[in-house]
């Protein structure tokens, strides 16, 4: 069964999951979506993709498919270009939900993309989200350009231990690819 001719349940709805995720930062505006289809027809990424379309995804939180939205990996394939909130009729910001969604996600599911993981570990090791080798430093140095900013890791990881990222990744599964 195709995801796009998937029956609704009733059992399926959480009513208040979107007055739960319009209590948000960044998700406020939610409940302004008419569903027009503006966010998916400018959309990058739903151009090529069969399955990652921005209006669906705010449809399924505003009929409260919380554990179907929530397990949905295709949420993970939103590049953030803010596109859909460029053009919203309505100045929804469809990609901070999706923001707040993957959050939500990572403890619903106990699960992220693998790349996502290994980025927060870079950041958490180095204060950079990708280690820089030495080569490439010693290769800036004699090209005369100037040393990359100082970074300070161990403040990272504090923020990480405080805000309880640090335990989320240490618990969390990883998926490789969105199919």
């Amino acid at each position: 069964m195709s995801q796009t001719s998937q029956v609704i349940k009733a059992e399926e709805l959480d009513p208040k999951f979107k007055y739960e995720i319009s209590k948000i930062h960044g998700a406020e505006k939610l409940m302004l979506c008419f569903q027009c289809g503006t966010c998916t027809a400018d959309c990058p990424v739903s151009r090529y993709s069969e399955f990652y379309r921005p209006r669906k995804i705010a449809r399924m939180v505003q009929l409260g498919l919380k554990d179907r939205i929530l397990s949905d990996k295709h949420l993970w394939i939103c590049t953030t270009c803010y596109t859909c909130i460029d053009h919203c009729p309505q100045d929804v910001d469809v990609a901070h939900v999706i923001r707040v969604l993957r959050n939500m996600s990572v403890k619903h599911t106990n699960s992220m993309p693998l790349v996502y993981k290994e980025l927060a570990g870079n950041l958490m090791k180095s204060g950079f989200v990708y280690m820089i080798p030495e080569s490439r430093i010693r290769r800036r140095e004699q090209a005369g350009l100037p040393p990359l900013p100082k970074t300070k890791p161990d403040e990272v990881a504090k923020v990480f231990e405080l805000t309880g990222f640090t335990k989320l990744l240490e618990n969390s599964e990883t998926f490789e690819k969105v199919e």
